[in-house]
């Protein structure tokens, strides 16, 4: 794997923005540790309102700023470097597009966005709020940045992502996207056939385990003090799934680094080259407590997200949401396609904006006349 430096050296020959490098994050216990990406430096913020600022750059993001873009809006997005999906070694079940490595769809996805005037910024939102309207009554935004500098919008688009909570499960964090997985249809093809254990995390856990058994005969079930009834005790047999009810209480890491298998508070180690959790989902919103944005709970206590209606329109106006902030099981062709969605809502909220505006100043041309 090559280093930051020889990142910066080959995006200096393609002619792209130099990568910017920061600094390591430190995460609570149990939380997926952030993977950071070359984000695009491109200059000066600009000075006046822009049509529309984008807060995330992964495939939401990016998607919504392209149908922007290619609209003639004049659009910003700040991009904070560390998609959710940054430690898998692909994206899978893209259409054209399967097996590409995430860092390079979104370096793709930065120059489309830009070949149409579209800023990419590298950066944190640390303030995003209302701002006073336009004298004809039209949205206004203020966001902050990390470094200090201000955007003024007249329409946001969240696509923050989420950030995925694994258990505590001592070892488990430095497997993640790798041996430790939670998506059958982003990883299941390349694990099929392993001997998998399913970290039961809830009711969910379940359908979790059908859909793995799909992809491998050896699967066992970890129940970790979960209720499991005789019924789906009973299918989980039909099916050859092992059912154990011991607690786990490590991963073992192999010699080979990777994952060996669980070991059980009877000291037992059961071997498992894969296991597969249903991670606690959390919308990211940091930073855009001043925007008010509806957060709901998911069912079983799966985690939260930002509530989003039609295209992804917020009860806040002027705001969209697109991508794993408002729909946490999308994977990256859904994000993508919910941020052109909102992307292209937002230009039609504009030009009708923009219509009324004309108007009005039409009217008061002729009063003074």
């Amino acid at each position: 794997m090559e280093g930051p430096l020889a990142e910066r050296a080959r995006a200096k020959e393609r002619g792209d923005a130099v990568p910017v490098t920061t600094a390591p994050v430190t995460t609570a216990p149990g939380t997926t540790a952030p993977v950071t990406t070359a984000a695009d430096e491109t200059g000066k913020l600009p000075d006046g309102t822009v049509d529309a600022v984008v807060i995330g750059g992964g495939a939401a993001g990016l998607n919504g700023a392209l149908m922007l873009a290619r609209s003639r809006r004049s659009v910003v997005v700040i991009d904070g470097g560390t998609p959710r999906n940054a430690p898998a070694e692909g994206v899978h079940g893209l259409l054209g597009l399967d097996g590409t490595p995430p860092a390079e769809l979104l370096r793709r996805g930065r120059a489309e966005v830009r070949r149409y005037g579209g800023l990419v910024v590298a950066g944190d939102v640390t303030a995003a709020r209302p701002a006073a309207p336009s004298a004809g009554g039209d949205p206004r935004f203020a966001v902050t940045l990390a470094g200090g500098g201000t955007l003024r919008a007249r329409r946001l688009l969240v696509a923050t992502g989420l950030r995925d909570e694994l258990p505590g499960i001592p070892g488990l964090d430095r497997h993640w996207g790798h041996g430790v997985v939670h998506c059958p249809y982003c990883h299941g093809w390349e694990v099929r056939d392993e001997p998998i254990g399913i970290l039961a995390a809830g009711p969910a856990s379940v359908h979790h385990a059908l859909l793995f058994r799909q992809l491998t005969a050896d699967l066992v079930y970890f129940t970790r003090g979960t209720e499991l009834d005789e019924g789906t005790r009973e299918r989980f047999a039909a099916r050859g799934v092992r059912v154990v009810d011991t607690p786990v209480t490590e991963a073992v890491t192999g010699e080979d680094g990777g994952i060996a298998g669980v070991r059980l508070s009877d000291g037992q180690l059961l071997p498992r080259r894969v296991l597969a959790v249903a991670t606690t989902l959390r919308a990211r919103t940091e930073g855009l407590d001043g925007l008010g944005l509806p957060v709901r709970e998911l069912p079983g206590g799966m985690g939260r997200h930002i509530a989003a209606g039609t295209a992804g329109a917020t009860e806040v106006p002027g705001v969209w949401a697109a991508g794993n902030a408002t729909d946490p099981m999308a994977q990256v062709g859904a994000s993508a396609a919910a941020g052109a969605l909102a992307g292209a809502h937002m230009n039609a909220d504009l030009a009708a904006a923009d219509t009324e505006a004309a108007l009005a100043a039409t009217r008061r041309g002729s009063t003074c006349v």
